[in-house]
């Protein structure tokens, strides 16, 4: 179903002046505008039109579990409709979009609220209509003017929403106050995208660390209502029939589900801590060895689950949706000369992406931070690439001490507008472009991979025995061989190694 967007383009102001307005009738369906049909058109700046399944994609089994327990569109959930496929599958939430700018342009605004659009149907609901205003700054009390809040319920109430969501982050007393006006749930940004975290993580790592993030954005927005806030009855409520035991402030309810959060957000992080060594071993396993890092990151849905199927052939979840993978996949490839080293895959970044999930997932992050060399997957088909540069940028820059190589790698070219991919490769350093659903310029890649690899730092020219082979096989493995001959007394290995291997062949000739 088409939705329709009204843009307020009068800044500052708390009139709505287009849709339905604040006294339109409710059972009037807005106006429609040119904005709707660019909202949802597939295509739109963060789901792609082209669903990137190839031959190197492998089976997809998690992917056909995933959709399995999708909400459908249609689905009652009354007893006698309910069978025992359906059971688990819930009806789509209807949403209307709120969105408001206070700098840059409409066409900057958009492609935001395109993005939320995307997420709140990768969340599983159905986006029905929305609101976007123009204002010097956002109102302290609604988020919204007062007016376009009222165009906003209007709007609610005429096609039959259950759900607000704002395009930007929610204070506690802005989003109940908004909520009292619309008279539905009303989330932001940050709420939607912890959502979607929640029901992608797989590992235990990666839902304790959702659960975390979740935590922290609830902890201030606790609410509650009537005589469920207090727990015992202070001062003279005993004269109404309370009684004895009842006197004193208490422990309100509120009071004790903050400390229930705090509590097991305590848990939460020294869980979190006990997984760290896992694999912070896995990577001083492969520091030990002198086996490089490559590190695959970029924006949501550029590809990069998609470029590292085609890299390596990992069968990793491919999905056009927005926060496909969230736990982090380690495959090992090898350079065309022979050397040994290993792709990770990280989770998606976004515009405004919550500090919470930035602090829980910074584990995750190390292996970003951690790498000998980084592979930013961009989507040059996206209306904004820079945007998602930038974006991608700033979150790796909260990284402690992050100073990694980096290759601009223009994904999706096999749809990008020619024009976009020059103007984005004379905007930065190394660059490379490629299609992972084609495998156009993917050996152009590998090479360029190589190219900027650390190599081996110590070079060697010497006869190893022929009993000690291990040797031979590690210098091909982990260093660079140039030349090897097989001699009356060994092999003469001329190569490029680590310290370690050098002083074991050494010790051995």
């Amino acid at each position: 179903m088409p939705i329709a967007f009204h843009p307020d383009p009068t800044p500052d102001t708390d009139v709505a002046e287009t849709g339905t307005g604040s006294g339109a009738s409710t059972t009037e369906q807005p106006s429609r505008d040119p904005l709707t049909a660019r909202i949802l058109a597939r295509g739109d700046a963060s789901v792609s039109a082209v669903t990137y399944s190839s031959q190197t994609d492998g089976e997809q089994l998690d992917l056909a579990d995933r959709q399995a327990l999708r909400r459908v569109a249609g689905l009652s959930t009354e007893l006698e409709d309910v069978t025992e496929v359906e059971y688990r599958q819930l009806r789509l939430e209807k949403v209307v979009l709120a969105g408001l700018y206070t700098s840059g342009n409409a066409e900057e605004a958009e492609v935001s609220l395109r993005e939320l659009a995307a997420l709140a149907e990768t969340a599983g609901s159905q986006v029905l209509d929305g609101v976007l205003q123009r204002r010097a700054h956002p109102d302290p009390a609604t988020f919204l003017g007062k007016g376009k809040a009222a165009e906003l319920a209007d709007i609610v109430a005429a096609c039959g929403a259950d759900t607000v969501v704002a395009d930007g982050e929610l204070g506690p007393g802005q989003r109940r106050a908004l909520e009292d006006i619309v008279k539905v749930k009303v989330i932001d940004r940050t709420a939607l995208i912890l959502d979607i975290f929640a029901q992608h993580a797989k590992s235990r790592e990666g839902k304790a660390q959702v659960e975390l993030a979740q935590l922290e954005y609830l902890l201030p927005r606790l609410r509650g209502w009537g005589e469920s806030m207090s727990r015992q009855a202070g001062g003279r409520i005993a004269a109404g029939g309370a009684g004895m035991g009842s006197r004193g402030p208490g422990e309100t309810k509120i009071e004790l589900d903050r400390r229930r959060i705090r509590d097991r957000m305590a848990k939460l992080r020294r869980e979190i801590k006990a997984m760290t060594p896992g694999r912070a071993t896995q990577r001083a396993e492969r520091t030990r060895h002198q086996v490089p890092s490559v590190a695959i990151a970029g924006y949501t849905n550029a590809g990069k689950s998609s470029l590292l199927n085609r890299l390596t052939g990992a069968g990793v979840l491919v999905e056009n949706a927005l926060f496909a993978t969230l736990d982090p996949t380690v495959r090992r490839s090898v350079t065309p000369d022979g050397r040994e080293f290993t792709y990770a895959d990280t989770v998606g970044f976004v515009r405004h992406l919550p500090t919470q999930l930035v602090e829980a997932f910074r584990s995750t992050l190390e292996e970003v931070g951690d790498a000998d060399l980084l592979l930013h997957v961009v989507d040059a088909s996206h209306p904004d690439p820079e945007g998602q540069i930038t974006a991608v940028r700033t979150v790796l820059g909260e990284i402690d001490g992050f100073d990694v190589p980096e290759i601009i790698v223009l994904n999706k070219a096999d749809i990008a507008a020619p024009e976009t991919i020059a103007r984005l490769r004379s905007q930065v350093g190394d660059s490379a472009v490629v299609s992972a659903r084609t495998g156009e310029g993917i050996e152009e890649l590998r090479a360029l991979i190589a190219e900027r690899l650390p190599r081996p730092a110590v070079e060697v020219d010497l006869v190893v025995p022929y009993s000690r082979g291990d040797l031979v096989s590690r210098a091909h493995t982990t260093g660079e061989v140039l030349v090897e001959e097989h001699l009356m007394e060994g092999t003469r290995l001329h190569a490029r190694v680590d310290e370690a291997l050098a002083a074991e062949l050494h010790e051995s000739a």
